[in-house]
């Protein structure tokens, strides 16, 4: 469990970045918004998290599929 000191620091931190996103013109808040996408997806990619896409037909429950 963090400690209370860590979480205000990390509270500070996310405070200074959200400051420094309201800085920047609308092209370059697009341009960090896709980034962080990028990294969203390849991090998703890498804990190997299971996808599960509308259109997999699953085993029917009795085996019989």
């Amino acid at each position: 469990m963090p400690s209370d000191g860590e979480i205000r620091r990390v509270r500070r931190l996310i405070d200074r970045v959200k400051a420094g996103l309201d800085e920047l013109i609308e092209q370059e808040r697009a341009e960090v918004q896709q980034a962080i996408a990028v990294v969203r997806r390849s991090r998703f990619v890498m804990l190997g998290m299971p996808r599960m896409h509308p259109g997999t037909p699953r085993p029917a429950a009795d085996g019989s599929a």
